[in-house]
């Protein structure tokens, strides 16, 4: 059979939303593309060195919500910022451009705009810099070639900046700055809201108490079904078995509970403010999670 090497990043990669090359999963997909082994092992890198402190706090699901989203929020970005691109393009060649005329222009247009892929996890990478900062702000990192260690606010601020600055600059580097900077804002507004609205997305405390509640109901389904050999000794295991189950609830509410208050610690001062005793405490939180 005939045909050259498929192109990954052309199929799963973000293309311009005008593009005949557009698919709405490639906002998602493109998280997943990168354009070199360079690109993606810095990548991977900053997102093992702080998503991993970030994961630990939040736990897997609401962390993996949090890039997912953000990464999705940094696709947008770069799609509204290759729109505005592409008007200013062809505002300033095509006499009384219309926005109507778009559809026809971009078909006509459509083997150059199917170039204009993007690909790779900054988006989503970024977001997590700024929840690692947004979390631990007063934590001292030591970033080369800077000789004095800085605080982690200070750091998501700087690279913000610098984000900023590289897209205003149009320096066509080839390197997504506003896709950067969505992810980080999306990031920003979401962990607002959360702290705004705890209940609204992630409560650790009730999404504990549903997984011991479907747990005790299937614990309770087999003894049931136990009852019609042994009714004496069944109703002895059922009773010892809500016993266990009121007891490791309890525990697992003060718990929590416990976890909460140091959540709430770090949100207020800050990583360092914890004791010894609280940051293992956290540390075992995270790990049964």
């Amino acid at each position: 059979m005939g045909g050259g090497p498929i192109d990954l990043n052309n199929i799963f990669g973000l293309h311009f939303f005008l593009a005949s090359d557009f698919h709405f999963y490639q906002l998602v997909t493109y998280m997943f593309m990168h354009a070199n082994l360079e690109h993606i092992f810095f990548n991977m890198f900053a997102l093992w060195m702080f998503g991993m402190v970030v994961e630990n706090v939040w736990g897997p699901r609401k962390f993996l919500f949090y890039y997912i989203l953000c990464g999705i929020g940094a696709g947008v970005f770069q799609e509204a910022a290759q729109f505005v691109s592409f008007y200013m393009t062809v505002s300033s060649q095509v006499p009384s451009f219309a926005l109507s005329q778009f559809p026809e222009i971009a078909h006509q247009l459509s083997p150059m705009l199917n170039n204009w892929t993007t690909v790779g996890a900054s988006g989503a990478v970024y977001a997590i810099l700024l929840a690692f900062g947004m979390i631990f702000p007063n934590e001292k990192l030591f970033i080369i070639p800077i000789p004095v260690p800085i605080k982690a606010k200070w750091f998501v601020m700087i690279y913000a900046g610098i984000e900023l600055f590289a897209a205003m600059a149009t320096t066509g580097d080839n390197v997504a700055h506003l896709a950067h900077l969505g992810g980080m804002v999306v990031g920003f507004f979401l962990i607002r809201y959360w702290r705004r609205h705890p209940g609204a997305y992630y409560n650790r405390s009730q999404g504990q108490q549903f997984f011991n509640n479907m747990k005790r109901k299937w614990d309770n389904r087999g003894k049931q079904q136990d009852l019609g050999s042994t009714n004496t000794r069944a109703n002895g295991n059922v009773y010892n078995s809500h016993q266990s189950d009121w007891d490791y609830n309890r525990r697992e509410r003060e718990d929590q509970k416990e976890v909460d208050q140091i959540l709430d610690k770090i949100r207020k001062s800050g990583y360092d403010s914890l004791s010894a005793d609280e940051k293992r405490k956290l540390f075992d939180s995270s790990k049964k999670n």
